[in-house]
């Protein structure tokens, strides 16, 4: 990690401080601005409609992807890292799981389900999640063709909507930078003077544990 020095920093007076700050200020209310711009294409792209049976193995046995829904007509699938022959789940996805739990009632009462899916066979993932302390619901696809139609060997985020009618759509997909807003850590982060500190790593996020091994590190 990087030493931060005094030396680095400019210090100035109080109204000094409020003019630069406004002057950021302008600049940050711009990419919120952008930001719901982006947000509002992001809801009108087209959707594909799912019309594979796809089948998982949870908490509550074999379920289909409708049932994942749980009621709700808008469904979150974070493709969790976590093979079927890996002894633990990825880090960094298990850094995003940990916001899991604190968000899943608040999305529930806007008609959102959260949950994960990993190729890793399900009491594998049991077990892990336990070990973990997680509560969010998260399925095995071990065994079925699901992580492979949609491509991810990686960590994905994945939007679908069940119409009245009972079809499904799949109206978004983020790959590898596009999970990052999933990661609270960051925002924080990005917010203190060292931000990140990542520049000299081997790679981002390389300095990340599971919750439970930062007391080893």
């Amino acid at each position: 990690m990087t030493e931060l020095h005094l030396k680095d920093h400019q210090v100035v007076s109080r109204p000094k401080w409020l003019e630069d700050r406004r002057r950021l200020l302008a600049k940050e209310k711009e990419l919120t601005r952008l930001g719901d711009e982006l947000s509002t294409e992001r809801r009108k792209l087209p959707w594909v409609r799912v019309e594979k049976e796809y089948v998982f193995e949870g908490p509550e046995g074999n379920q289909t992807l409708a049932d994942l829904f749980d009621g709700r007509s808008q469904l979150i699938v974070y493709h969790f890292m976590f093979g079927p022959d890996w002894e633990e789940g990825c880090p960094s996805c298990s850094m995003a799981a940990d916001h899991f739990d604190s968000s899943v009632v608040h999305l529930q009462r806007r008609d959102v389900t959260l949950i994960a899916i990993s190729r890793a066979p399900f009491p594998n993932i049991e077990a892990f999640k336990k070990r973990m302390g997680w509560h969010f619901k998260w399925v095995s696809s071990y065994g079925d063709a699901f992580n492979h139609d949609f491509r991810v060997s990686f960590t994905k985020d994945e939007m679908f909507y069940k119409a009245e009618t009972g079809d499904i759509f799949h109206t978004y997909s983020s790959h590898a930078r596009g999970g990052e807003p999933l990661l609270g850590v960051y925002f924080h982060l990005d917010l203190v003077p060292k931000g990140r500190d990542e520049s000299g790593l081997p790679w981002p996020m390389a300095w990340v544990r599971h919750h439970d091994k930062y007391s080893q590190s």
